[in-house]
């Protein structure tokens, strides 16, 4: 049994060494919405819960060159551009979540010169992504499903932790919209396991140096 949990133990930081080398951030599903939406329950839904925002505007209603509501979307929004949406980029503090495994929102009408950033803590770049990295052609269309998809982005290794805001730019052109922000976190059980683990590599230490003491006495 005690080589069992220490070969448990032994895994759980081996897991946890190289998640921490090999921090990602990628596309894990893109999935053409629906109307009305029926992706993952949001965590905020700019309705009823809204993260804490820098520039941009919530919004319920469709201005024609300006911004269009997402298809799917039956309330408020997120809009950020150049002109009519307020300042940009803008920024979603999403720092009171604590560590992310996934994040997934309504994308709407995708456009090429929309700009998705991961941000850490320090306002640093971890990755990014733009329109034509979820849907071809990214043109825009407002009432197509597949320009306005549900996207979901895995996180591993320590951008679990690091990943504070994200930031959203709409390059030149209006606009970039989203709605519906989904967050899953780590699950308790994983947390428990990687605590047990040092703890029994802490305990196995702790026993070959009183062995190794008594040897020598």
């Amino acid at each position: 049994m005690r080589k069992l949990l220490s070969a448990a133990a032994a895994a759980a930081l081996i897991a946890g060494v190289s998640g921490t080398a090999n921090a990602t951030i990628s596309i894990g599903s893109v999935t053409p919405g629906t109307n009305p939406y029926s992706g993952p329950p949001p965590t905020y839904d700019f309705d009823t819960s809204t993260p804490t925002v820098t520039g941009g505007t919530i919004d319920n209603t469709s201005i024609s060159g300006v911004r269009a509501q997402p298809y799917g979307s039956t309330g408020y929004y997120y809009a950020v551009g150049p002109s009519g949406n307020g300042t940009q980029p803008g920024v979603i503090d999403l720092s009171s979540i604590g560590d992310i495994n996934n994040l997934s929102f309504l994308w709407g009408s995708a456009d090429s010169y929309n700009l998705l950033e991961f941000l850490d803590a320090s306002m640093n770049v971890l990755q990014s992504f733009t329109g034509s990295d979820v849907v071809l052609p990214a043109n825009g269309d407002q009432v197509d499903p597949f320009t306005n998809p549900v996207v979901m982005f895995n996180l591993t290794g320590s951008d679990v932790s690091d990943f504070t805001y994200l930031r959203l730019t709409s390059i030149g052109q209006n606009a970039f919209e989203i709605d519906n922000i989904a967050l899953n976190v780590p699950e308790p059980a994983t947390w428990m396991m990687m605590i047990l683990g040092f703890g029994l590599i802490g305990s196995s230490v702790r026993r070959r140096r009183n062995r190794v003491a008594v040897q020598y006495a």
